[in-house]
């Protein structure tokens, strides 16, 4: 038989049209997510960063001065690494080059959270951080969506102010290679607390909200999904919003979908366990196995095939913070 991904089949999946869900079944082997075994245990964080690179998975930054963890799926070992030279938080990292990326981020405490100025790298052979260029004063954000695609990073959103505000549309791109950056076209809606990804080219903007200047002030989630086209440099809206609208999710490019899990709105004291994927090809949103336990304001990331979450916060808000592990494979099957 083919060699396939069980994301990619069909009957894996249950469609949704807007926020409706269309009265189909979900197929009874569908994935589900399994909790990974480990020798160790991770430290419970949430606003944190967690990103594969090289067979690795790195958890790094979160509310707090965090350790710098390391998961090797070889010895099912989490081991420290040096942490960060301050408190990154609110924040998506990015592998590059064989080393993690960190900009758009927040720092220091809530509610007027200052905007990191400088982007910060992680060389995990040195283990060591390395202060990289500054981000343009006029533009500095945190709480942003980030992704790479053709050796280039993409900033989009975020807010200027912490939770007090300032959320901006603005789109950036940042050239690793020569630490410079450029000032792109605005989103049509601004939004922060949310990640990106790009699949196919084009940059995708799901999930987020538009931080109060009130910090008491309900989440205005936002459901329009905005894609940039790199190659056009044009913005467009989606037809069909996010079913589900919330913030503090996490966004990923896989098996030919925009996957946007978890999350927090004022809909739910709970944080959000849903698993939304926007399939281009067929014009729809599509339903994937939901969170065992819910979760907002961390990072999913892919490593051989599977998705990988760990951490976050279980609550609207900040806490409880988690520490667990959770994994989506995805189930192949093989021709001898």
């Amino acid at each position: 038989m083919i060699r396939r991904s069980l994301l990619v089949l069909a009957l894996a999946l249950t469609p949704l049209s807007g926020s409706a869900m269309q009265p189909t079944q979900e197929a009874s082997d569908a994935p589900a997510w399994r909790t990974q075994v480990s020798d160790t245990a991770p430290t419970a964080r949430h606003e944190n960063a967690f990103v594969a690179l090289d067979g690795k998975l790195y958890l790094l930054g979160g509310r707090g001065e965090r350790a710098l963890e390391i998961f090797d799926p070889e010895t099912r070992q989490w081991t420290q690494g040096t942490a960060p030279p301050l408190e990154l938080h609110h924040v998506q990292a990015v592998a590059h080059d064989g080393r993690l990326w960190l900009l758009g981020a927040l720092t220091g405490d809530f509610p007027d959270e200052p905007a990191v100025p400088v982007v910060w790298i992680y060389d995990p052979v040195a283990d060591a951080w390395q202060e990289g260029p500054a981000v343009p004063a006029h533009r500095r954000r945190g709480a942003s969506g980030v992704a790479a695609h053709d050796g280039l990073f993409y900033l989009v959103g975020g807010v200027t102010r912490g939770h007090t505000g300032g959320y901006v549309p603005w789109l950036d791109v940042f050239d690793p290679a020569s630490g410079t950056w450029r000032q792109l076209p605005d989103a049509p809606h601004a939004r922060d607390h949310f990640h990106a990804a790009v699949l196919d080219g084009r940059l995708y903007a799901a999930g987020g909200r538009t931080s109060a200047q009130d910090g008491d002030a309900p989440m205005r989630s936002v459901a329009a999904v905005d894609v940039y086209d790199i190659a056009a440099g044009t913005w467009s809206t989606l037809d069909a919003p996010i079913p589900t609208p919330r913030s503090g999710t996490s966004t990923i490019a896989h098996a030919g979908r925009v996957l946007v899990l978890g999350g927090e709105s004022d809909a739910h004291r709970h944080a959000h366990d849903e698993v939304e994927a926007w399939n281009p090809a067929a014009g729809r949103w599509e339903r994937l196995p939901a969170l065992p336990t819910g979760r907002h304001g961390t990072q999913v990331t892919e490593l051989d095939g599977a998705l990988h979450i760990v951490a976050g916060s279980g609550n609207r808000g900040g806490g409880p913070e988690l520490a667990d592990h959770l994994v989506l494979d995805a189930p192949v099957e093989d021709s001898p």
